[in-house]
């Protein structure tokens, strides 16, 4: 089926639907790395409400993918297949101060904005957020952490919508979480999470946020397009060191480059394919497995087709 033609069936199929369906939409410019090939269709859902009608109708033989920010995500240059869906600040972008010292926001909120959002309300415990690149949604799926901290120790609960359509409120011991590992039903959908913080002084939070972004943009690549961290801190070690042990500060595929600030983060210096940056990251783990033994996993998720 060509992109069109599955856009128009949805369109027809699903009369209800109030977000958006955008055929052979590109993909690349929704990436930190600006590469890869682009949706059969990519769905921008206006709600949860939304959400859940177009996830219970969708016929079931149709593939779903998940985006967020794009920050730590490489697409394949072939795109990808079936339906990609997008939350958006649109009906997901909120974020709201609780008692207790809680704070909830959608899954699009961008990390930063949960770390400012609790500072600002004198919620201390959740500025490790600052020093990661991402949103909730995908915090959320990949128990996202940042200096000492992971997501499984400040969330309460999360919500979620399955490939049928069924909202969930998950509770955090039902994340089943591990080192940047969920073990909530691939198909379940976050939508939001309940953070649970405790009362700190907004000044002495701002400042602590203030060494964090100090620190990353010392020591990472940030102003380069680059995926952020490419692979898992293997048990009892990290990554950047075997990577740097291999050889492989400064190896290039094209215009795909270890960089030489932080070698576990790989760029685009310019025309770089999804395929360079992943033959790339695969020629690093081949190095590294030779000369140390150590298997990298990537922590950078890949999706779709080859070209």
């Amino acid at each position: 089926m060509n992109d069109t033609a599955l856009e128009s069936r949805l369109a027809a199929d699903l009369p209800g639907l109030r977000g958006r369906l955008m055929p052979h939409a590109p993909l690349k410019d929704l990436t930190w790395f600006r590469v890869g090939g682009p949706a059969e269709v990519l769905y921008l859902p206006a709600d949860e409400a939304d959400l859940a009608y177009f996830l219970k109708e969708l016929p079931a033989e149709i593939p779903v993918t998940v985006i967020g920010l794009g920050s730590n995500l490489l697409v394949r240059d072939g795109g990808i297949e079936g339906v990609v869906i997008r939350l958006g600040g649109k009906g997901f972008g909120e974020t709201t101060i609780e008692e207790g010292s809680r704070l909830r926001a959608g899954a699009a909120v961008p990390d930063v904005k949960v770390a400012r959002a609790a500072a600002d309300a004198g919620i201390a415990g959740l500025s490790f957020y600052r020093g990661i690149p991402g949103c909730v949604g995908g915090a959320l799926r990949m128990n996202g952490g940042a200096h000492g901290r992971e997501t499984c120790e400040v969330l309460v609960e999360a919500r979620a919508v399955d490939r049928l359509g069924k909202v969930h409120v998950v509770p955090v011991a039902e994340m089943h979480y591990g080192y940047r590992y969920c073990g909530a039903p691939e198909d379940f959908i976050f939508t939001e999470a309940l953070f649970q913080g405790e009362p700190g002084d907004p000044q002495a939070i701002l400042a602590e946020m203030d060494n964090i972004a100090a620190y990353r943009e010392e020591v990472q690549p940030i102003k380069s397009r680059t995926g952020g961290s490419t692979f898992k801190n293997p048990p009892g070690h990290k990554a950047w060191q075997l990577i740097d042990a291999a050889g492989c500060r400064g190896l290039s595929v094209g215009d795909a480059r270890v960089s030489e600030m932080h070698c576990n983060f790989l760029i685009n210096e310019g025309n770089a394919t999804g395929a360079d940056l992943e033959a790339l990251g695969e020629t690093v783990r081949k190095r590294v497995r030779a000369q140390s033994g150590v298997e990298l996993e990537w922590e950078i998720k890949r999706l779709g087709l080859p070209a």
